[in-house]
């Protein structure tokens, strides 16, 4: 797994929110909202929490993670409930989708010191 690329990946979220709202489309909120099924959350709850699992920086990793797949699960929601101008507030920086977007990073980071992972 590419710890940066699942950084990428998560923060990316942002414009898919952002698209799915400028195109009022229906997204899958449930699917969103569990952290186990993109593939970063496929390795945590996988090979990652064999390697990695007894780390304190993997724990709270798994729980920043699970957080964001929260928040992101609340704004597609709204998406769906075709309140667009509600949807683009929750995606803002200062919200909490923006806060758990950034701790995800923030705890990669953390667990790649950690584990000495490059």
């Amino acid at each position: 797994m590419n710890l940066d690329n699942a950084i990428l990946a998560h923060y990316e979220w942002k414009n898919k929110l952002k698209a799915a709202i400028s195109s009022q489309s229906q997204l899958d909120a449930a699917t969103i909202s569990r952290d186990d099924c993109c593939e970063f959350g496929k390795w945590l709850h996988g090979d990652g929490g064999v390697q990695y699992g007894k780390k304190p920086e993997f724990s709270a990793l798994l729980q920043k993670h699970k957080s964001f797949h929260q928040e992101a699960g609340k704004v597609a929601t709204t998406i769906n409930a075709r309140n667009y101008t509600a949807a683009s507030a929750m995606i803002e920086s200062s919200t909490p989708f923006g806060a758990a977007s950034l701790a995800v990073g923030v705890a990669v980071n953390a667990l790649k010191r950690s584990a000495n992972i490059r």
